[in-house]
């Protein structure tokens, strides 16, 4: 069956963002370690990315790597880090072919200065690219975010800038690390998982969520496009009522 002919063009989500779980147990499924996982994630990271790009799709989200994942072992830390670097590296000949900008959301000064480097490098070599934007959330957390913003916020509340009645949605989401890009209509997780884990909290308010029990390294074309016929056959109302939303 011919999923992505399926798709109703006039009807494509602007920005999809990607929980992408599962790397340690589907490692553990194949009795390996869980960096094997991730090494193996890559492929599905490289098969998204080219299906929303042929598809149309703006921006594409992948949470790869947040504040919280510090805690997990330093071997598998440090393993996730000089993956990301050589990645970066390996990929950046196919975001060019693709045509694809690359940007990065997160606390990402405090990278690794190698993997910083590697990102940033990568980042201005591809920033004048059109047709999609593929935005990295890295050493990334909402909480992290949304409290940047609130403390950016109130500093021009005290340089008297802004007056504290002119604080509101517009000027939050305009401190945002994802100032000048949309927020995602669709947020799909893998692994089965049913939670958001502190990722784009502000971003996803009207959000569709898409749940599937796939391991990030078994996530194909054909699983994107499942997901995007899924998100077609809802109705966003935004609090309307359906009668106000056909009107």
């Amino acid at each position: 069956m011919d999923l992505k002919a399926q798709i109703d063009q006039s009807k494509l989500p602007r920005h999809i963002a990607v929980i992408m779980d599962g790397n340690g147990r589907w490692a553990k499924q194949h009795g390996k370690m869980r960096i094997f996982g991730h090494r193996n994630g890559v492929k599905a990271v490289r098969e998204t990315t080219e299906a929303a790009a042929e598809l149309g799709i703006d921006y594409l989200t992948l949470y790869a790597f947040s504040t919280e994942n510090w805690g997990r072992p330093k071997d598998e830390v440090t393993a996730l880090m000089t993956l990301l670097v050589t990645t970066i590296r390996k990929e950046l000949k196919t975001l060019t072919e693709n045509n694809i900008r690359l940007q990065a959301i997160g606390d990402l000064e405090n990278l690794p200065p190698k993997c910083y480097k590697e990102l940033l490098e990568a980042i201005e070599l591809t920033k004048n690219h059109t047709r999609m934007t593929l935005v990295l959330a890295l050493n990334y957390s909402a909480r992290w975010e949304i409290t940047e913003a609130v403390k950016s916020i109130a500093g021009k509340v005290k340089q008297g800038e802004v007056h504290p009645d002119e604080i509101n949605d517009e000027m939050i989401t305009a401190n945002l690390s994802t100032a000048g890009i949309p927020d995602p209509e669709l947020l799909i997780r893998t692994s089965g998982e049913t939670r958001i884990s502190n990722f784009l909290l502000w971003q996803i308010a009207y959000a569709e969520l898409y749940f599937t029990p796939l391991f990030w390294p078994d996530f194909r074309k054909n699983h994107l496009y499942e997901a995007i016929l899924d998100f077609q056959q809802r109705e966003r109302r935004f609090g309307k009522t359906s009668e106000q939303v056909t009107e």
